[in-house]
């Protein structure tokens, strides 16, 4: 069982898993045997991602970043999801049982070094192990994980981006959302900005529609990535939004073992009318939850801040 030093050290390591805005929606309880895994609903998006579909995708990364850092610590896990159907904000138990996962232990090296790379990657396509990789990781988790290779496709993907940009910049409420998202360093969560620049730049997303420009850049970024793909599920209940989120953070850490850091254009699943057409360009039955994209890059990022993880830990509630 694990002694209180190997329990910080997962859950310090769990925090580092990515979310929409960087808002960490997640809370930990945690016993001699066991850790829980809450949804922090006061970190919701409502205009955003009004049904936390995203909200929860973010608790599934950090769900299998949590198994990443145990496996670390020579910890086996047994997962159960969603433990106590009347409790919809506990989304998982993790009981220390067994064996460690091997596979797992290995990518614990690659959390503190993912990172969301926001700029154009270097130019050199993603190899096809390298895409095998990564849909092998996907999948294993439950989800399914098709790259857009057609240029077509990718124009269609990247024409959709735009579409939902400008669709989401025009929303008031929207740009009022992401503004009170915009934080100084010192904060440890939300989009970082200089304390000098941010009084000025909430007020400009507060009050202009920037969508134009916006949908622009990122059809560029879209058009020009070395891998865009999409990742999915076979249904849309926060049980698959979880698997999803596993999916996601295993590939995203497979990815940083193979040179690759990612970033995120899910515009055409946030702006609902959009995603059927999302689907359609990759083939799948189910629905599409992550637009990404990858590639290499030899940019040094500074690290996203996090939150103590203090911060993150509730009370010693749990089972019996």
């Amino acid at each position: 069982m694990p002694d209180l030093a190997k329990t910080e050290r997962i859950l310090s390591r769990a925090a580092r898993a990515p979310s929409s805005h960087n808002t960490q929606p997640w809370l930990f309880r945690f016993g001699e045997t066991w850790i829980e895994l809450l949804a922090d609903r006061t970190r919701a998006l409502p205009s955003n991602d009004p049904d936390d579909r995203e909200l929860t995708i973010s608790c599934g990364c950090a769900l299998m970043t949590l198994r990443v850092a145990a496996a670390a610590e020579h910890l086996g896990c047994d997962v159960t999801l969603m433990p106590e159907a009347e409790d919809e904000d506990l989304l998982a138990r993790l009981s220390f049982t067994g064996e460690p996962e091997a596979e797992l232990a290995q990518l614990a090296p690659a959390i503190e070094r993912r990172q969301t790379h926001r700029v154009a990657f270097e130019k050199r396509p993603v190899g096809e192990e390298h895409v095998a990789t990564l849909f092998e990781a996907a999948t294993s988790e439950g989800a399914w994980f098709v790259p857009l290779v057609r240029e077509e496709d990718r124009q269609a993907a990247a024409g959709l981006v735009a579409e939902g940009d400008a669709t989401l910049w025009q929303d008031p409420s929207w740009r009022r959302e992401l503004a009170q998202w915009m934080h100084p360093r010192r904060t440890g969560d939300g989009l970082t900005l200089p304390w000098l620049a941010l009084p000025a730049a909430r007020l400009v997303v507060r009050r202009f529609d920037m969508g134009g420009g916006v949908a622009a850049n990122d059809a560029h970024l879209a058009e020009g990535s070395p891998l865009l793909a999409v990742l999915g599920s076979f249904g849309d209940t926060p049980r698959h939004w979880l698997r999803a989120g596993q999916a996601l953070q295993r590939l995203l850490l497979c990815g940083v073992g193979l040179g690759l850091q990612a970033s995120f254009l899910n515009q055409p699943i946030q702006v609902a009318r959009l995603r059927p057409d999302l689907q359609t360009l990759t083939g799948q039955e189910g629905p599409p939850q992550i637009l990404l994209r990858m590639g290499y890059s030899k940019d040094q990022l500074v690290p996203t801040p996090r939150r103590p993880v203090a911060d993150m830990v509730i009370g010693p509630e749990g089972p019996g």
